[in-house]
């Protein structure tokens, strides 16, 4: 059994405060775009097609505002929308916490399409680049929240239980590390195993994701917490296990849509 006793601030040197959430984001975007470069370059080679590597820097311009204000707006709708329609100018207090992954990845989804069609290039070719990079800074958020004491699992009675002192005294299940191992590590090494295939389809990885995702997600749900304000949708259900679901059907429809037009 362990007591969860880490600090969620690196270091505080009063002007400026440095928090390991605030760099879990700085190191899953800037290690997800160097190696998304890597995927696009390494597709490249193999389709024998040109582009310029440059303009991919302009994506993640896009991706990090998408983040930010999906990830915010859908935290507000999903999870908090009657503390902030009561409270409208807290929607802009993100240090304060509260961003959705849900939310986030509509953002980016809209993001990624609206910089495609600006720059007449495949939007489908650049949601499988996001996708294979995106389990790094899932990975890097979970083991941040881990830190940082929240998003606590159920209780439970496993030797590998933690206690966080400042939620309560039981052991519980650490079921942000369960969604760093899944929804990071091996959904980074499923869909990477695909994206570097010779015979790849365009559009694959960004369908798995979806699937894949939402299945890691619904399953560690088991093990989490429902957020205080909401409890269980119908005394049954997380939100995050309806948005998850919601995710693999979009998946389904995206995977039967390339099917039917022989992309897959």
């Amino acid at each position: 059994m362990y007591t969860h006793n880490l600090d969620p601030i690196l270091f505080d040197l009063g002007i400026i405060t440095i928090r390991w959430y605030s760099l879990a984001y700085i190191f899953g975007i800037f290690i997800g775009w160097w190696y998304g470069k890597r995927i696009i370059i390494n597709r490249l080679a193999i389709s024998r097609q040109s582009f310029d590597i440059k303009r991919f820097d302009d994506l993640i311009t896009y991706l990090i505002i998408s983040i930010l204000v999906g990830g915010r707006i859908g935290y507000v709708i999903f999870y908090n929308f009657d503390y902030y329609f009561s409270n409208p100018l807290d929607v802009v207090k993100i240090w304060q916490g509260g961003m959705s992954f849900h939310g986030a990845l509509i953002g980016i989804i809209l993001g990624t399409y609206i910089f495609s069609i600006k720059n007449k290039l495949s939007t489908l070719f650049f949601l499988d680049v996001v996708a294979c990079v995106s389990p790094i800074g899932i990975f890097f958020g979970r083991i941040a929240n881990f830190i940082n004491g929240e998003l606590v699992g159920k209780v439970t009675d496993v030797y590998w239980g933690v206690i966080f002192p400042q939620f309560d005294l039981l052991p519980r299940h650490p079921s942000q590390i369960y969604e760093a191992l899944l929804e990071g590590l091996v959904l980074f090494i499923i869909l990477n195993l695909m994206v570097y295939k010779k015979n790849y389809k365009v559009g694959k990885c960004s369908y798995m994701f979806l699937i894949y995702y939402g299945s890691f997600r619904i399953f560690s749900e088991f093990f989490r917490e429902p957020d205080v304000q909401l409890g269980y949708i119908f005394n049954l259900l997380s939100m995050g296990t309806i948005l998850s679901f919601t995710m693999i059907v979009f998946g389904l429809i995206m995977f039967n849509f390339l099917k039917n037009k022989n992309e897959i």
